[in-house]
């Protein structure tokens, strides 16, 4: 059995928010992903998972905010998001399932 991470487990879920929809405009695509996966790897995980060319991928991690849960303060958990840039004449539609 590897260690190295599946298709599956580097790309959690899409992200719609209205700046993704902004960036969605200029051939890009927002996914969060593991917090272990490299840009290599996420590369990978879309083009196996969409079947698209990936231009670029850049990274960023989102850290959690310090709010009260109950009346004690907790702490929401870290996001790392992947913009993910295609190759003219590549689309990903993230409204339908894969």
């Amino acid at each position: 059995m590897s260690a190295e991470p599946k298709h599956y487990d580097v790309v959690v879920k899409p992200i719609i928010t209205e700046k993704a929809t902004m960036a969605s405009e200029h051939g890009a695509v927002v996914f969060e992903v593991a917090k272990s996966a490299t840009k290599t790897t996420i590369k990978e995980a879309v083009e196996n998972l969409f079947g698209v060319k990936v231009k670029a991928v850049n990274t960023v991690v989102t850290k959690g905010k310090t709010k009260r849960f109950r009346g004690k303060p907790g702490t929401r958990r870290d996001v790392k998001k992947a913009y993910v840039t295609l190759e003219d004449g590549n689309t990903i539609d993230v409204t339908t399932g894969l």
